[in-house]
């Protein structure tokens, strides 16, 4: 270890050398100005039958609840940005997110490497784990808190500098470490381009998403037979996620495409005909994306619900 340069500093320097894009160090504390608003969320039913959302409502608010005596969260995020928007003209839409390998996957890995490294050069025993999207935990108020971006009325994190096609992860531990200055100013102005562009009126207001209505929620993690008919013909053909609050932000013209190999697209995932997609074509094209979250019967039904021709 380096013992001329910070050790924070380092666990940020390794961060980028693993591929992220940026990394941020935040207090281990109680979420205080986020406890009301998850509250609120809750009570207008805004989860949808999303009913984990509202399990381990304590751990959610509180890291020292997931980490005994923790100490720290390192928040990073991960470009995933294509070089081309596949389905820019395409009558049915598949979000970028999901073009390439399983982010879940992916950021597992990489914060794993990245926490080898923290107690490789560490003093003392470190505590610690890894989050990907996966457990009872407000990535991007960490991210926030971290000085990474802030969250727009789209309920996205966004960075000026990077805008926000990427995904966050973190790691909290029980090691004290030098935090820096969250972020206090939001950017978004008077733009109202995402809640104007929402097609289902899921951006009820500034960062008020009702997530019932949001189409990457219908699409995605509703698991009933049928999609709600008063969705009919607003879907605007996504049939797995939706970037269109993110494609009309402004702040996004400063995306630049991933560097990253781990979200090439399948190469015959811009040529399928999806109205004839069949449980082996799903499996080949989509057996290490996160599009497999579906199975082959939900995304045949969203590809039903969606297509219009």
């Amino acid at each position: 270890m380096r013992e001329d340069i910070p050790f924070s500093e380092q666990i940020k320097a390794q961060a980028l050398d693993l591929g992220f894009m940026s990394c941020g160090i935040s207090e281990a504390t109680f979420l205080e100005k986020e406890a009301p608003i998850l509250e609120n969320w809750l009570n207008n039913n805004y989860n949808g039958k999303m009913a984990y959302m509202a399990n381990h409502f304590d751990k959610r608010l509180d890291p020292r609840l997931l980490v005994d005596d923790a100490k720290s969260v390192i928040s990073v995020m991960l470009n995933y940005y294509p070089e081309k928007d596949l389905f820019a003209d395409a009558p049915l839409k598949i979000s970028k997110y999901a073009y390439g390998q399983d982010y879940h996957s992916v950021i597992k890995e990489k914060l794993g490497r990245l926490l080898e490294f923290i107690v490789e050069n560490s003093e003392e025993e470190i505590n610690a784990r890894v989050f990907t999207d996966s457990a009872p935990v407000l990535d991007k108020a960490w991210a926030e808190r971290s000085g990474l971006g802030w969250q727009g009325k789209n309920g996205m994190l966004i960075s000026k500098q990077k805008g926000s096609f990427f995904f966050v992860g973190e790691i909290i531990l029980d090691k004290v470490l030098t935090y820096d200055q969250a972020s206090t100013a939001n950017h978004c102005g008077t733009c109202t381009k995402c809640i104007d562009a929402c097609p289902t009126d899921a951006i009820k207001s500034a960062n008020v998403i009702d997530g019932s209505k949001c189409i990457s929620y219908l699409t995605i993690e509703l698991k009933d037979e049928v999609i709600p008919n008063a969705f009919k013909d607003k879907m605007e053909g996504w049939f797995f996620g939706c970037d269109i609050c993110q494609d009309v932000c402004p702040w996004n013209r400063f995306s630049t495409p991933a560097n990253s190999s781990d979200f090439v697209p399948h190469p015959d995932l811009s040529n399928t005909e999806w109205t004839e997609l069949t449980e082996d074509i799903f499996r080949e094209i989509f057996r290490h994306s996160a599009v497999k979250r579906t199975k082959f019967k939900g995304l045949k039904r969203n590809i039903g619900f969606v297509n219009t021709i």
